[in-house]
């Protein structure tokens, strides 16, 4: 919440999709919600997990341009928002996509890993390789035209939005050379080896579903790619 209200760029539609949490989330929530000046929604309830939360909150949008800051998730600098704006001043662009990268909890300041878009073609995505998720702002409409996130996938519905939008909708996509997001290590795809054959399962499963051709041999190729990103900023 703090970066969000850092950003240069302050015509910000914030929401915040809680799934009635037994913690402090709420009372954070509520504390907040003044600096906010009426920007910010809220619901806690019972939903049906991360996807579920993420179309809850594309479906309460109103603004021109969406985007999904998860949870423990932070945005690096305070002007991202603006420089993500001013690149959709060309009409023609349906979405953009930039850097991330990962921190260890309690070292905000020591990068562990960084996931750059730079390289990324949609035909990629049959290897496994897709634009850092959390870094991808699209314009509303996109997703009232292809749909939300399918909620039948445990981790890989992300992924399998990537290959809708880039090889079934054919979006016109531009990379933003800059980093979007810190995220702490640790999430539900990189948690553990089971984690990351469902990951593969999905992956695979989300390109067949879309009419593209891969198997779990091509998908594995992104595993390689991520030994190098670690070893670069280790």
């Amino acid at each position: 919440m703090k970066s969000v209200l850092s950003q240069t760029y302050h015509d910000i539609e914030y929401i915040v999709i809680d799934g009635s949490s037994t913690d402090t989330t709420v009372s954070v929530i509520q504390e907040y919600e003044p600096l906010f000046e009426g920007r910010l929604k809220w619901v806690s309830e019972k939903d049906g997990g991360i996807y579920d939360a993420m179309n809850k909150g594309i479906q309460m949008a109103t603004g021109d341009v969406v985007g999904i800051l998860n949870s423990d998730d932070y945005f690096t600098s305070c002007d991202v928002i603006e420089r993500m704006v001013a690149a959709f001043e060309d009409q023609s662009l349906d979405a953009v996509y930039g850097d991330i990268h990962f921190i260890h909890d309690g070292e905000p300041d020591k990068c562990v890993r960084y996931y750059s878009s730079k390289p990324f073609r949609p035909l990629w995505l049959r290897f496994g390789f897709m634009p850092a998720h959390p870094s991808f702002y699209c314009r509303r409409g996109v997703y009232e035209r292809a749909g939300l996130y399918k909620t039948d996938y445990q981790i890989g519905s992300d992924y399998e939005m990537m290959v809708r939008l880039f090889l079934v909708h054919h979006i016109n996509a531009k990379y933003l050379p800059m980093d979007f997001v810190t995220m702490r290590t640790g999430g539900a795809s990189t948690r553990n080896v089971k984690s990351r054959l469902q990951l593969i399962k999905d992956d695979v499963r989300g390109c067949r579903e879309n009419g593209i051709y891969t198997n779990s041999l091509m998908i594995s190729m992104k595993f390689l790619y991520k030994i190098f990103e670690i070893r670069s900023f280790s």
